[in-house]
């Protein structure tokens, strides 16, 4: 069965906002462009380095609920974010620069009780997604319908923070792709695993406020926390709104 792309999305700041895209680049060894470009350590952060670390090392949705609501737009110097939230003024900064002026605008939105964030990193190689491997997130809306059905109530698909959205497919059809090659756009990637899902989820993007237990709903009606797919870029290429998925190998 061929998927149809419904909605691109990249997160520039890991965990802090998100923003729509109708075309998007992907190159072997990257995440889609622009997406997790950076991410914002804590005080509590083991970093060994520059390069990757897992994601218990910076601030993200599943310890502080309220990052949730965030929306963020990169700038085309790729140097510059706006973000907004709708309990804080809108802001315009340098990631790389105005560090200090990011962490005084972003600590009303982290709980006291939960390591504060201190800087921010920049990973241009590939992004600093929640997996080893700098991958691609694709969910399905039918397996989202499908949850909200089981929680009897409607969700943002935002909550999953996933980067391609396809239509035109069964429900968990996506799980059936493991080891599988896709043809997106006229890029085709790999599918490495399904995502285990956490407590970032239950936070409803609108509010910043956990209001659904998303990980109930998937254990009791499915047996598992699993929701999405990760795939890595083996031939580059665009992709754009209305593109088609299709497995070919």
């Amino acid at each position: 069965m061929t998927g149809t792309i419904a909605e691109i999305w990249r997160h520039p700041i890991k965990s802090h906002g998100v923003e729509a895209l109708t075309q998007a680049g992907l190159e072997v060894g990257k995440t889609l462009a622009g997406d997790r470009l950076w991410a914002v350590h804590h005080e509590a952060a083991k970093l060994s380095g520059p390069g990757w670390a897992a994601c218990a090392n910076f601030s993200r949705v599943a310890k502080a609920p309220a990052l949730a609501a965030l929306r963020a737009t990169l700038h085309e110097d790729l140097a510059t974010v706006t973000l907004t939230h709708p309990d804080r003024p809108d802001l315009t900064f340098k990631p790389d620069q105005d560090v200090a002026q990011f962490l005084d605008w972003v600590s009303p939105l982290c709980p006291a009780n939960r390591a504060q964030p201190t800087g921010i990193l920049r990973n241009d190689a590939r992004g600093y997604t929640d997996s080893p491997e700098p991958t691609i997130s694709i969910c399905n809306h039918a397996s989202h319908r499908a949850v909200a059905q089981k929680l009897g109530q409607e969700i943002s698909p935002l909550r999953w923070r996933g980067n391609i959205w396809l239509d035109g497919l069964g429900p968990w059809q996506e799980f059936e792709w493991i080891g599988r090659t896709l043809r997106i756009g006229t890029a085709e990637l790999e599918v490495t695993e399904r995502i285990e899902r956490c407590t970032a989820t239950m936070a409803n993007p609108e509010t910043g406020q956990r209001d659904s237990d998303t990980l109930g709903a998937l254990r009791e009606g499915w047996g598992h926390q699993d929701f999405a797919i990760y795939a890595v870029v083996k031939t580059p290429g665009e992709i754009s709104v209305g593109a088609t998925c299709e497995v070919i190998a």
